[in-house]
C-alpha cells in the first residue's frame, strides 16, 4: 500500500510568544517538525508532504534537507482546511496518515498500529485518555461503545466536558473516502474553522467504524503550546535517551542531568558519565571511558581508556587510546590526538595532529599543527599560526621540548629532539637536537628607583 503522511505544520504557536514558527523551536536540538518527520520516515513506501503556514519559508529554509513536498496553507482556517491543501496530491486508493509537526515524540510503533486499523470499512483513530482532558476534544461513544463523533471543547455540553477520552488528531483513512468527507466540511461552528474531527462523524454515516488504538504513553501524543509543555517533552525525551543509555551498560551518575542531543555509532563497556554531561551530534565512544562533571561531546570519536577531566570540549575530533584530556581543555574540529597523549588545563587545540605519548598540560594552543610523539609542549606555548588573511602550519616533529612561554610563528619546523629556550619568539625552523632560543638580554639597574604616589 502506498501511504502518503500529511503533516501539518501551519500553526504561528501565539502561546511560546516568540518570532520563530512553533514547529522550529527545538528538543534535544533537533526541531519539533524534524522530529515528526523522523518517526513518519521510518515507514515503508511513504511520501511525506509538510502544510506549512506562518513562518512557512523560515521553516522551508532551516529543513531543507527534509525529503518532503512543501504545500503552503496561506489562510489558516482549520485543520479540515489544512488537510484539504493537499486534495490534488492524494489518489483513492492511498492510505493518508495526518500527522501533526508539534507533536515530536511520537513513536513509530504506535503508527504501526494505527495504520493496520485501516480498510475500507473502517478509519483509524489515535486517542488518548487523560486525567485532564482541559482542551482536548473529546471522544463521543454510542451505548454500544462504538465511537460516533468528536466534539471540540468549546462546542462540547456539560456531560461531554466529563469525557476523559480525547482525540489526538491523529488518524488514518483511504485516500478516496477522505476526498469526499473533506468536500463536505462546514465551518458551522464556534470558531467558524474547517475541523477535520468532523469527518468522524460524517464516516460513521457513511457506515464505517472508528477504530481507535492509543499510545503505550500519553506523552507521546503531548503537542507542544507553550513553553511549560516544550520543557515538558524535552525531560520526556532525555529520560528516554539515558534510560536507553543505561540499558546499554553505561554508569550515569545522575540520569537527570545528562542531556543526550544526537546519536551513538558505537558505545562501548563500562563507560562512565559524571553529571551536567551534554553529547551532541554522533559520537563513537569505546571500552572505559570516563568522563568528568560538565563536559560537551559533539561528533567525537574516543577510544579505550580514554580519562576526560571535568569542564572539558570535544567536537568533531579523534582522541586516541589511554589519553587524558583536561580539565578544561578544548579539543576543536580536526584535532586528531595518537594514543597516550596527555593535553591539559586551558589547553585549546584546532586542526593538529599530535603523535603519541606527547604532552601540552598547561595554557597552550595549538593550531595548524603537526606534533609528532614523544614532544613535551611547555604552558603557554601558542602555535601563531594566523597573520590576519592566511592560515599557516607548524611542524614539530618527534622528541622536541618546547619550552614554557614560547611563540612558535608559523610557517616553521621545529627539528627532532630540538629544545626550545622559555619564553623564545621562533621565526625559522630550528635545527635537530639541538637548544634555540631568542631573548633580550637581561640587564640590572642599580640605580633604578621605584615610583612613590604622589
Amino acid at each position: 500500500m502506498k501511504i502518503k503522511t500529511l503533516i501539518l505544520a501551519a500553526g504561528q504557536g501565539t502561546r511560546m510568544r516568540s518570532a520563530l514558527p512553533k514547529v522550529l523551536h527545538k528538543i534535544a536540538d533537533r526541531a519539533l517538525l524534524h522530529h515528526v518527520y523522523d518517526t513518519s520516515a521510518q515507514l515503508e513506501n511513504n511520501q511525506i508532504f509538510v502544510i506549512y503556514g506562518h513562518g512557512g519559508e523560515l521553516v522551508k529554509k532551516q529543513l531543507a534537507q527534509l525529503n518532503v513536498t512543501w504545500i503552503e496553507q496561506a489562510q489558516q482556517l482549520g485543520t479540515g482546511h489544512a488537510v484539504q491543501q493537499a486534495v490534488s496530491y492524494l489518489n483513492e486508493e492511498d492510505i493518508v496518515l495526518i500527522l501533526y509537526g508539534d507533536v515530536p515524540l511520537l513513536k513509530k510503533v504506535t503508527l504501526d498500529n494505527l495504520l493496520a486499523n485501516v480498510s475500507e470499512k473502517s478509519l483509524a483513530l489515535l486517542t488518548v485518555t487523560l486525567p485532564n482532558p482541559t482542551g482536548y476534544g473529546r471522544i463521543v461513544r454510542n451505548e454500544q461503545q462504538n465511537i460516533c463523533k468528536i466534539v471540540e471543547q468549546k462546542d462540547a455540553t456539560a456531560a461531554q466536558m466529563l469525557i476523559t477520552e480525547v482525540n489526538t488528531g491523529i488518524l488514518a483513512t483511504q485516500g478516496g473516502q477522505l476526498k469526499n468527507w473533506l468536500a463536505r466540511l462546514s465551518n458551522n461552528n464556534a470558531q467558524q474553522e474547517y475541523y477535520l474531527t468532523d469527518i468522524i462523524e460524517m464516516a460513521v454515516q457513511d457506515g464505517l467504524t472508528i477504530q481507535a488504538t492509543q499510545p503505550q504513553n500519553a506523552d507521546e501524543v503531548l503537542g507542544v503550546n507553550n513553553r511549560q509543555q516544550l520543557a515538558h517533552l524535552e525531560r520526556v525525551f532525555q529520560l528516554e535517551q539515558v534510560n536507553r543509555l543505561m540499558d546499554l551498560g553505561v554508569t550515569l551518575r545522575d540520569p537527570a542531568r545528562v542531556d543526550v542531543r544526537g546519536t551513538f555509532t558505537k558505545l562501548g563497556r563500562d563507560i562512565e558519565v559524571d553529571v551536567n554531561v551534554i553529547f551532541a551530534g554522533d559520537n563513537q565512544i569505546a571500552d572505559n571511558v570516563k568522563i568528568g562533571a560538565n563536559c560537551w561531546i559533539e561528533n567525537a570519536v574516543i577510544a579505550e581508556n580514554v580519562e576526560i577531566l571535568a569542564n572539558s570540549i570535544i567536537e568533531n575530533a579523534i582522541v586516541g587510546a589511554n589519553c587524558r584530556i583536561g580539565p578544561f581543555a578544548r579539543l576543536r574540529p580536526e584535532a586528531n590526538l595518537a594514543n597516550d597523549v596527555h593535553i591539559g588545563n586551558f589547553v585549546e587545540i584546532k586542526k593538529s595532529t599530535v603523535g603519541i605519548g606527547s604532552k601540552i598540560n598547561h595554557l597552550s594552543y595549538i593550531g595548524d599543527s603537526l606534533v609528532g610523539s614523544g614532544v613535551n609542549i611547555g604552558a603557554g606555548t601558542i602555535t601563531c599560526n594566523y597573520d590576519g588573511v592566511n592560515k599557516f602550519q607548524t611542524i614539530i616533529e618527534d622528541g622536541a621540548f618546547i619550552g614554557s612561554d614560547t611563540q612558535l610563528v608559523a610557517p616553521v619546523t621545529v627539528g627532532k629532539n630540538a629544545t626550545i629556550g622559555a619564553g623564545s619568539t621562533i621565526t625559522k625552523d630550528t635545527p635537530a637536537a639541538q637548544l634555540t632560543l631568542s631573548r633580550s638580554k637581561q640587564v640590572s639597574i642599580a640605580a633604578w628607583q621605584r615610583p612613590t604616589k604622589k
